[in-house]
């Protein structure tokens, strides 16, 4: 059972790394230049939201194997949408500020305002949106590995194990409960964190 929460972090954990890197830049690039770089990548963020990422994922999934590298990467590539879009969105509000414009005035490179003035305030809503992606990844990976597609013995998974007791569900119920709660205080607890981790990075919290 410890060993299953192992795996199942390190999916979470590594895919939400992938996806929050992917998405923020995109997202921050779009807010900040506007124009035919937002154009671009308001389109990306379109093309991706079309796309059944449940499918892509089980697709892809059956394809590569059941590989803790492989499950990080492709969920990693299908859930940064959502970093984009809110990214995006702030730095669309912060591109006008005081202090962006105060960083333009005394000459600072483009890449010194984003990465030293607009990065640092868009981090609370990373922060947040990461929280729950990582719940959301863990759920994905569980839910993979139940149906045989995910981690492949002998490396334990929630989901394998749960899957695996299907045949003694009568007789030992404990044996899928077990790994079932186990599953739902992880994603309490992740996202109890994040909410605190909200709390103190925000400005308010700071001070």
């Amino acid at each position: 059972l410890i060993f299953g929460a192992r795996i199942s972090l390190m999916v979470g954990f590594g895919a939400a790394l992938i996806a929050g890197t992917i998405g923020s830049v995109i997202g921050i690039l779009g807010g900040y230049f506007g124009g035919r770089v937002d154009s671009v990548v308001v389109y990306l963020i379109n093309v991706k939201l079309a796309l059944p990422g449940l499918l892509i994922a089980l697709s892809l999934v059956s394809i590569a194997g059941g590989s803790v590298g492989a499950l990080v990467l492709i969920l990693g590539f299908l859930t940064w949408d959502r970093y984009a879009v809110v990214t995006r969105s702030v730095a669309q509000q912060l591109r006008g500020s005081d202090f962006i414009t105060a960083a333009r005035a005394v000459g600072a490179s483009q890449t010194r305002i984003i990465l030293g003035e607009l990065l640092p305030n868009v981090m609370n809503q990373i922060i947040v949106i990461a929280s729950l992606e990582i719940a959301i990844v863990i759920l994905i990976e569980a839910a993979l590995s139940f149906l045989g597609l995910g981690v492949k013995p002998p490396e334990p998974s929630w989901g394998l194990m749960i899957a695996e007791a299907r045949s003694f569900m009568f007789f030992k119920p404990h044996m899928i409960a077990i790994p079932g709660f186990a599953i739902f205080l992880l994603v309490i607890a992740i996202n109890m964190a994040g909410d605190g981790l909200r709390d103190v990075t925000a400005p308010e919290g700071r001070n």
